[in-house]
């Protein structure tokens, strides 16, 4: 993924949700280095799940998709596809632009 950014629209609305959704969002690329560190797959899994609903329900397909596949490969317990998966999630956070419209 390169230094583009990731341009994700939202109802203006949400505005003065978003701000506090994606701060928590950080928080749980945090919890999720952690996890992977302790090996704490329940843990894993459980944030890709939340990834996975809360993503699209703001709009962010992206992070859906992650935390998707964040929860899959937890119940798999495939230690390097997490790793990588977790570091995309964190590039992604990184590239999120939200345009309010």
């Amino acid at each position: 993924m390169s230094d583009e950014k990731i341009v994700v629209k939202i109802d203006p609305d949400l505005e003065t949700l978003i701000p506090g959704f994606l701060n928590n969002r950080n928080k749980d690329l945090a919890t999720l280095r952690t996890a992977l560190e302790e090996k704490n797959f329940p843990s894993l899994q459980s944030i890709g799940h939340s990834l996975k609903g809360v993503g699209g329900g703001y709009g962010f397909a992206g992070m859906s998709e992650i935390g998707a596949a964040i929860e899959k490969a937890a119940k798999g317990q495939a230690l390097g596809e997490l790793k990588d998966l977790i570091e995309r999630y964190g590039k992604y956070l990184a590239a999120v632009e939200v345009v309010y419209e």
